[in-house]
């Protein structure tokens, strides 16, 4: 389950959260992220339990877009105790992701 996060939400799902946090930046027009929306969402099911997935929609929270210092979509950022660890930016192989991830848990 891919979880979307708000400013109002962001704080308890990712900075307090128990577990590492993999966000994916996008947008509805981008094309590479629809490319990444499936691997992410594969990637949710697949870490269920190790890690938790969300989603930030850079039209809708332009705010969190730029707390994150996000600047070109897709970016996935793998959070662990509240800080970013590990910073993707572009469309990836599902590989790529999964190795991103490994490396931390």
């Amino acid at each position: 389950m891919e979880i979307e996060l708000t400013k109002e939400n962001y704080d308890g799902e990712v900075i307090k959260s128990n577990m590492p946090v993999l966000v994916d930046f996008w947008a509805s027009w981008c094309g590479p992220c629809k490319m990444v929306a499936p691997i992410i969402s594969q990637i949710a099911e697949e870490y269920n339990g190790k890690v938790k997935v969300c989603k930030v929609n850079v039209d809708d929270q332009g705010e969190l877009a730029a707390q994150n210092a996000i600047v070109s979509i897709p970016t996935v950022i793998l959070f662990i105790d509240g800080k970013p660890v590990k910073k993707i930016v572009g469309a990836h192989s599902l590989d790529d992701y999964e190795d991103a991830i490994d490396e931390f848990i």
